[in-house]
């Protein structure tokens, strides 16, 4: 093509660039070229946003939702909802290899957890949990015997966790008063699902069911469990600690020989002598007013008298 030819075409078709010869042409910045903000102070009215950029909340669509709005963050994607607050309970774990990773766990749900390695200590500290993990594989006693103890004396949820997987010690775990049986291995939210639905069971019980188990009558025997007062046709006894326990676990087992064996776990975490069942015994028979309170079967135990 001549040069007189080149100079008459269009302006547009001689001007393009070469991308090998020409220097690239500069671009104006985005946000240079929205429109400027109406206003002196250059902020936009409430309600509007410059172009091409997104506003901090968003409209949630959506029956029911008119009015709703969703936080949104700056790249205008959904901001995480915050976890819903756990209801943190104390929890007993008892046994030898419940170990770290189970107590860890519970507290990672917001649980706080005491560990008991044995059955003694179990017997000892059931009394301050709101829910009892136990283990029936222990060192000094069986987790039956352990679970039959508790039961007999509180209403605090049980759950055994356990190895035995057979269908007998299942409904032998049932039985001696567990709330539930869950076999290992399981899943950390499978227990926690469990543990929620034993409590709620619990809690939620009719007043009318609880009420029985508050108050123990025998003859002219009355004992307010709850509030540990103890009464003898009518007139109060004061009682110690130990003797108050002593006799609650003789009074809920009244057609029955509790064993002095039975008698020390229970009462004092099997962590005395056979002599002190016998102190504590003649000590209460005398403040309720009659040795015939309190029966003793030689050689085997004792057993809640009529008079």
């Amino acid at each position: 093509m001549s040069q007189v030819q080149a100079q008459a075409l269009p302006e547009h078709q001689t001007s393009t660039p070469h991308p090998e010869h020409d220097e690239p042409r500069a671009r104006t910045p985005v946000r240079e070229a929205w429109p400027p903000r109406p206003g002196s102070s250059g902020a936009w009215p409430p309600g509007q946003h410059a172009p091409g950029q997104r506003s901090p909340v968003q409209s949630v669509p959506g029956p029911g939702t008119a009015g709703r709005t969703s936080p949104r963050d700056g790249l205008g994607r959904a901001a995480p909802r915050p976890a819903p607050a756990v209801s943190g309970r104390h929890i007993l774990v008892v046994g030898a290899d419940a170990g770290d990773g189970l107590s860890h766990q519970l507290r990672r749900h917001g649980h706080t957890c005491t560990r008991a390695a044995h059955g003694g200590a179990a017997l000892q500290a059931y009394g301050g949990a709101d829910l009892v993990l136990l283990d029936l594989e222990l060192p000094d006693l069986d987790g039956l015997e352990v679970c039959r103890a508790i039961r007999s004396v509180s209403r605090v949820p049980l759950i055994i966790v356990t190895s035995r997987e057979s269908e007998i010690d299942c409904v032998l775990g049932l039985q001696a008063g567990a709330d539930d049986y869950v076999t290992r291995p399981f899943g950390i939210r499978e227990l926690m699902a469990r543990i929620e639905a034993v409590v709620r069971r619990t809690q939620w019980q009719p007043a009318a069911a609880a009420g029985p188990a508050q108050e123990i009558r025998h003859g002219g025997l009355r004992i307010e469990v709850g509030s540990r007062e103890v009464t003898v046709d009518g007139t109060p006894v004061t009682l110690t600690r130990k003797e108050f326990d002593l006799l609650c676990v003789l009074a809920q087992h009244p057609d029955t020989v509790v064993p002095r064996r039975q008698l020390l776990q229970q009462v004092w975490g099997d962590s005395w002598s056979r002599r002190t069942v016998d102190t504590h015994v003649s000590s209460v028979r005398g403040k309720l007013g009659n040795p015939g309170w309190i029966i003793t079967v030689r050689g085997v135990g004792f057993r809640l008298g009529t008079v």
